[in-house]
């Protein structure tokens, strides 16, 4: 058992690694920072809340092990897709950046999970955390890169047709794997809650995208022609 908490351990602090918010800090370091910073780690079941719509976020989390969504309900029961969340995806770090704001939308566990919080509080007030001038510039940096991909988002929403937002998240998507063939982490209901269209509408363009030469498909394979 301890010899698989010190697996778990080291697996997490690699996804902390490959954060903007711990850039040029090495492993044995953020070891030290998450204990000195009193960081603690939180697991959630699927489908369980992490973050309820109208709370106030003190803590910035970030997503370690499994997969999430950020989401907003309206009043007809309708769901929209914000952000996909994924290892080393931040959670809530503009909302505990923003003094006591409360949270637009819900966060919710897609599989189980477990994320790091961090209190946002102990990132400006305590001078003494090993690399704090380090933690606080790469802050920075982390909460510009979470408006980016809620950015990214609007970029797909602002489109006027089905297919140009589509083509808006697709193409995102081949950017970030670096390919023109990759997989998507969204089913069909997910793709159409994304991009806020009616599945059946979703489904139809993809067809005619697909006849028309424009991309090609098999579940969530995708490919840019």
């Amino acid at each position: 058992m301890h010899r698989q908490r010190n697996k778990m351990m080291i697996d997490y602090i690699k996804v902390l690694e490959q954060t903007s918010l711990f850039y040029g800090i090495n492993g044995k370091e953020i070891e030290k920072i998450i204990k000195y910073m009193h960081a603690r780690f939180v697991k959630y079941k699927k489908d369980e809340m992490v973050i309820g719509e109208g709370s106030v976020v003190n803590d910035i989390g970030i997503l370690l092990s499994g997969s999430g969504r950020s989401i907003k309900r309206e009043e007809s029961g309708k769901v929209s897709i914000i952000t996909i969340l994924k290892p080393g995806s931040f959670i809530g770090i503009l909302l505990a950046a923003s003094k006591n704001r409360k949270s637009p939308v819900s966060v919710e566990a897609q599989e189980q999970l477990c994320v790091l919080f961090i209190p946002i509080k102990n990132f400006i007030a305590d001078k003494a955390c090993p690399k704090h001038s380090i933690l606080l510039c790469n802050l920075i940096d982390a909460v510009a890169e979470k408006a980016m991909i809620l950015h990214d988002r609007n970029d797909c929403l602002i489109k006027s047709t089905v297919r140009e937002k589509v083509l808006a998240y697709l193409k995102r998507v081949a950017k970030e794997k670096e390919s023109n063939t990759f997989n998507i982490p969204l089913d069909r209901n997910g793709m159409a809650e994304y991009i806020n269209v009616e599945r059946s509408a979703l489904s139809r363009e993809l067809s005619r995208m697909k006849k028309e030469g424009v991309i090609d498909y098999y579940k969530n394979s995708f490919k840019l022609l």
